[in-house]
């Protein structure tokens, strides 16, 4: 890898668990995925709650990069939709990397 390119993780952010009543529809292994730094992607015919997906959008940077080991984020893969009555929880998890050259991300 030359001094202007980057790996980074391709991502996958399933619903792992729902302990309450799924408001918004949907159920445990519902998932999107986000590849290429910036690409968010459905299976066909899927949805996703927006809140959701908000509530996990913020570590997603973080969890495209390496880690050191002891970081809190390279241990930690799991997150809560911000609904109480649905006690969702999603799981993060790195599915492949993709090397890109820096000039191409802002």
């Amino acid at each position: 890898m030359s001094d202007d390119e980057m790996t980074l993780y391709n991502l996958r952010v399933t619903v792992c668990e729902i302990k309450g009543r799924s408001v918004c529809g949907m159920r445990v292994g519902d998932y999107f995925e986000v590849s290429d730094s910036d690409r968010l992607s459905l299976p066909p015919g899927q949805t996703f709650c927006y809140w959701a997906i908000q509530s996990v959008l913020p570590l997603l940077p973080a969890k495209m990069r390496r880690l050191p080991e002891t970081d809190w984020l390279e241990q930690d893969s799991l997150v809560c939709c911000p609904d109480p009555e649905e006690g969702l929880t999603m799981t993060v998890e790195r599915i492949g990397e993709v090397t890109m050259k820096t000039a191409d991300l802002t």
